[in-house]
């Protein structure tokens, strides 16, 4: 298994044939992992692209804050549908940061950012297990 950033889509596809399951994770504006989010989420989407073709078993990962906003996430999933039209074989994971204290009186919130994301690809709302279990 693979997990990547997948902001890297030449690199990927040298070791593609060695990969069985990829999980790539899609980083949001407010990640602020780079001053230029659009060419990032051009090569996520590049990535993607690679391992559907490839045919390896992926899902994507959006870790989300907070201060996430709902339309931020429509926009991203309605650009994933529109870019992958067939999104049955690419699910997203929508994982609350941790701590989840930080989610106390929000949960209705979390539950609208996945039910949005639902309107455009199969949704799974899980914690990030090894923060819960105090893993790096």
């Amino acid at each position: 298994m693979l997990e990547t950033n997948g902001s890297l889509p030449e690199e990927l596809r040298k070791i593609v044939k060695f990969i069985k399951y990829a999980s790539i994770d899609i980083k949001l504006p407010e990640h602020e992992a780079v001053s230029n989010w659009d060419d990032l989420f051009k090569q996520e989407m590049a990535s993607i692209k690679i391992l559907i073709e490839e045919g390896i078993d992926s899902y994507c990962k959006l870790v989300v804050l907070p201060s996430t906003r709902v339309g931020t996430v429509r926009s991203l999933a309605a650009r994933m549908k529109n870019e992958f039209p067939d999104v049955s074989k690419l699910p997203l994971v929508v994982q609350p940061t941790s701590p989840l204290d930080l989610w106390s009186g929000k949960t209705s919130k979390l539950l609208k950012i996945s039910e949005i994301a639902g309107e455009y690809m199969d949704v799974m709302t899980i914690p990030q297990v090894h923060k819960l279990l105090n893993l790096r």
